[in-house]
C-alpha cells in the first residue's frame, strides 16, 4: 500500500503499531533457538522499535555475535531459516542478510511476516553501537520522538529515493548521538 506518484512508489510511513514489538518478539525466539549457541542477543533497532515513532513498516534486527568468527556458522544457520547473506553493503563490520520469501523466517505452520533487514555484527561493533545508542536515547525522550516524526513526514514529501531518504535524516541521527554522549 506505498503511496504512488506517477509510475514511482513513494516512501511508505505509517503510525506506530504494536504489532512491530510483536512481530519481532516472535521472529527473535524462531532465531535464537537455532543461534543460542552462536548469538549474544538479538536487538530491536531502527524506528520499529521506538514505541510511539512512525516508521517505515520494515523490521531492523541485529543478531549480537561474540565476535566474526562466529560468522560463518551464523550464516549457515540463518540459511537453513531462509535468509541469504547479502555481504557489508558498505557498513564494515555490518552483515546484511535478505529473505528467499515472505515466509522468512521458515517454520512450521508457515506465516507470513512483515518486511525484515536482518544483520549480524560482533558485540564490538560501532554502527550496533550507534544503533542502540540512538534508539534508547529516542526511547527516553517522547519530544525528540516527534520532533524525529515530523522531519520524516517533511521527507517523504521531498523525495521518493529510499537512499536520499536515509541520508536527509542524517544530521537529525547525528544531533541525538551528541546529545546521548553528553547525558
Amino acid at each position: 500500500m506505498g503511496k504512488h506518484k506517477g509510475d514511482m512508489t513513494m516512501i511508505e510511513i505509517q503510525t506506530y503499531d504494536p504489532k512491530w514489538a510483536e512481530q519481532f518478539e516472535q521472529i527473535k525466539r524462531i532465531l535464537m533457538k537455532p543461534l543460542e549457541t552462536l548469538a549474544l542477543r538479538i536487538e530491536h533497532v531502527g524506528s520499529t522499535s521506538i514505541v510511539g515513532q512512525i516508521a517505515k513498516p520494515i523490521l531492523d534486527m541485529v543478531v549480537v555475535i561474540p565476535s566474526r568468527q562466529q560468522l560463518p556458522e551464523v550464516i549457515t544457520v540463518l540459511h537453513l531459516l531462509g535468509y541469504h547473506y547479502r555481504g557489508d553493503l558498505d557498513v564494515e563490520g555490518r552483515e546484511a542478510f535478505g529473505r528467499i520469501d515472505s515466509y522468512v523466517p521458515w517454520q512450521e505452520p508457515q506465516q507470513v511476516w512483515m518486511n525484515q533487514h536482518l544483520y549480524v555484527c560482533a558485540q564490538d561493533n560501532r554502527e550496533l553501537h550507534r544503533h542502540i545508542t540512538f534508539r534508547n536515547y529516542l526511547r527516553q525522550h517522547p519530544k525528540e520522538v516527534e520532533a524525529y516524526g515530523q522531519l520524516k513526514q517533511q521527507l517523504v514529501q521531498q523525495t521518493e529515493d529510499r537512499e536520499q531518504y536515509t541520508q536527509l535524516k542524517t544530521d537529525f541521527v547525528e544531533g541525538i548521538l551528541a546529545k546521548a554522549s553528553r547525558s
